[in-house]
């Protein structure tokens, strides 16, 4: 990979973490070129012996994910606000990815958040979601859903084309229309994206459904996808930022890894 160089990896030693751990182990395998860091917040007194047991528990995680992934790793504790402490290591580090587990929710809650979502609509960098039940690894069908909207900031989608490159993935340009409409591409979407993917394999598709989330999920189920990527916009400079409910709801139902490129 030529753009993401180094990875954060948020832990709290749940089955969430280790799932989120095992995919990295695997997704840095292509490259022994990055650096991963093992991230745990917590508030603990520094000269603690609770703190020592922590440090001793991930310097052994430290170990075993070197010797599992082939490439090298570290870690560090932080303390405060969970996703403020993460997006602040992310800065110190200058890490490229931050690779996070989710548990997800079950209910369609409009009012439901999770640690995940919250640092996802807090992030202005790219976020790779695992969801607890990413048993396999495979990356060889991404979908990148888009809205009618023009792509905000076309830089962002270089991470996608170091991924898609890596793993030799085809991907599927994916917009959800309305029932009753006939949605095309916009010209200017359409030349940065043929800019971007022009040396991969990608397709264009327009599925119908009034339910934008839902009619994501069921072409992810359909084509068999392995990554699912979305372009939040609650950053947005060039246009009005949204309020993130997609984004939100994506990263709290998402069945196969999210990919959010900020």
């Amino acid at each position: 990979m030529n753009i993401i160089k180094k990875i954060l990896i948020p832990l709290n030693f749940s089955a969430v973490s280790d799932s989120a751990i095992d995919y990295t182990i695997n997704f840095v395998k292509e490259d022994d070129s990055i650096q991963s860091t093992l991230l745990h917040v917590a508030d603990l007194d520094t000269k603690s012996e609770a703190q020592k047991l922590l440090e001793e528990r991930l310097k052994q995680l430290t170990i075993d994910f070197r010797q599992r992934s082939g490439s090298s790793g570290n870690y560090a504790v932080k303390s405060g606000p969970l996703s403020d402490a993460i997006l602040s290591a992310r800065s110190e580090y200058a890490s490229d990815l931050i690779i996070m587990g989710t548990k997800g929710a079950e209910e369609k809650d409009e009012t439901a958040i999770t640690n995940t979502a919250e640092l996802v609509l807090k992030a202005d960098c790219p976020v790779l979601v695992i969801p607890e039940n990413t048993k396999t690894f495979a990356i060889k069908n991404i979908a990148l859903a888009l809205g009618k909207n023009s792509i905000d900031d076309s830089f962002a989608l270089g991470v996608l084309h170091d991924i898609a490159r890596t793993f030799d993935a085809a991907i599927h340009i994916l917009t959800i229309s309305d029932e009753n409409s006939d949605t095309l591409v916009e010209d200017a979407n359409q030349r940065t994206l043929e800019y971007y993917f022009e040396t991969l394999d990608y397709q264009y598709a327009f599925p119908k459904n009034t339910d934008i989330e839902q009619g994501i999920s069921d072409y992810v189920k359909e084509k068999s996808i392995d990554m699912l990527a979305i372009l939040p916009r609650n950053h947005a400079k060039k246009s009005k930022p949204s309020e993130g409910r997609l984004t939100k709801l994506l990263t709290l139902h998402t069945e196969v890894p999210l990919l959010t490129i900020d």
